[in-house]
């Protein structure tokens, strides 16, 4: 269950858009230190874990300042980034095909792409199930989405350690190179997230099959990735 003390509705919307814009300038640059560089590792596998032909035209979702767009490029694709905080897609190092736009409307027409991804965004995002159906209407029929996360460690003792770099030495990093409040609020959105059998049962009524879940890195974050019927 979310912590009570977080926002939701409405609130949480304008609250993590406007957490995001003032987070911009260091995102890329703590992303990289607080996961030690794997969230690069991260994107690349879940890219692989799509096996789209070089060329296929991928969305990337909630795309911050563009990681997988420009990772996703490297590797053939055509890849377009959407995102509703300006503030993030203004730090950009991107020129091109970056659109603002909400997950739960997306401006693009139906059967649009050949794949989706989205990484560390599900939490904030305020209602799942119809950002998963907007990602069903806009990719083609048997189009293929990966969706990255942060998870916690499956071995109690990793688990423990984890839990206090996540909760307790993040913040105090973001605390001190860019903005506190922010830092606080991305380990505790971890409790926005439903349990995986939730997830995947929301993947599937929103049209997806063949749907697989795994572990990354011993548990520290976590990949779904299904077909769209």
């Amino acid at each position: 269950m979310p912590n009570p003390e977080l926002p939701t509705g409405k609130e949480k919307e304008v609250f993590v858009r406007e957490m995001f814009d003032s987070i911009s300038p260091t995102y890329d640059r703590l992303n990289r230190i607080m996961t030690f560089r794997f969230d690069q590792i991260w994107r690349k596998q879940s890219l692989e874990s799509l096996s789209l032909p070089s060329g296929s035209t991928i969305l990337d979702l909630a795309c911050g300042t563009g990681d997988f767009v420009k990772m996703a490029r490297l590797q053939g694709y055509r890849c377009i980034g959407t995102d509703f905080s300006h503030g993030m897609l203004s730090h950009s190092r991107l020129s091109n095909d970056l659109v603002v736009s909400d997950a739960l409307n997306l401006s693009f027409k139906a059967n649009s792409f050949d794949g989706v991804t989205c990484g560390f965004a599900l939490r904030n995002f305020t209602e799942l199930l119809p950002v998963f159906k907007e990602m069903s209407r806009v990719l083609k029929t048997g189009g293929k989405i990966a969706l990255l996360e942060v998870a916690q460690p499956s071995s109690l003792i990793m688990r423990v350690g984890h839990g206090i770099y996540f909760n307790k030495i993040v913040p105090l990093i973001g605390g001190i190179l860019s903005d506190k409040e922010a830092y606080q609020y991305l380990p505790a959105s971890v409790s926005y997230l439903p349990p995986t059998a939730a997830i995947i049962e929301m993947l599937v009524n929103a049209g997806f099959s063949e749907i697989s879940h795994a572990l990354l890195t011993t548990g520290a974050a976590q990949l779904f990735t299904a077909k769209k019927r």
